[in-house]
């Protein structure tokens, strides 16, 4: 597939997660709750997430700001529910590979949509906005397990 396809195909995937968000709302219950912003930009999010049995059961989020941060909280959503808490760090520390151009674990996990993010890291002032949910994500799990 040439570049501008594929280009193409990456905004198309983002759009649809920023106009059809995935897990967007609230729990209801004990949660693990993280409200974020970026103040450069304004975007805010509050993420909530359900670990039961050593595992993400669920994941959340309400808030507001720009197609790439929302379309990431969507992604992120599907993609931590399943796993264990390292697991999600690790899946994390992949993405942010992958936000600052690095060469990242591709085998490790199947990134599925969230690949189509890759092309953020051609603009450092929007990677902030890509890994805000990512960074709430890491900082619940974080608090989670000090807890």
């Amino acid at each position: 597939m040439s570049s501008n396809n594929l280009d193409t195909l990456y905004r198309q995937v983002i759009m649809d997660h920023y106009k059809n968000p995935r897990n967007r709302g609230e729990f209801e219950g004990e949660t693990l709750t993280v409200n974020m912003n970026n103040p450069t930009c304004g975007d805010r999010i509050q993420l909530q997430m359900k670990v039961e049995d050593g595992k993400i059961a669920g994941a959340k989020f309400v808030g507001e700001g720009c197609s790439i941060s929302l379309a990431s909280a969507s992604m992120m959503t599907q993609a931590v529910k399943g796993l264990e808490p390292e697991e999600a760090l690790e899946m994390s520390a992949i993405f942010s590979d992958m936000m600052l151009g690095k060469d990242y674990d591709e085998d490790r996990f199947d990134l599925g949509d969230i690949e189509a993010l890759q092309g953020v890291a051609k603009f450092p002032a929007r990677i902030k906005c890509a890994t805000l949910a990512w960074k709430a994500m890491e900082k619940g799990l974080h608090d989670h397990h000090d807890s």
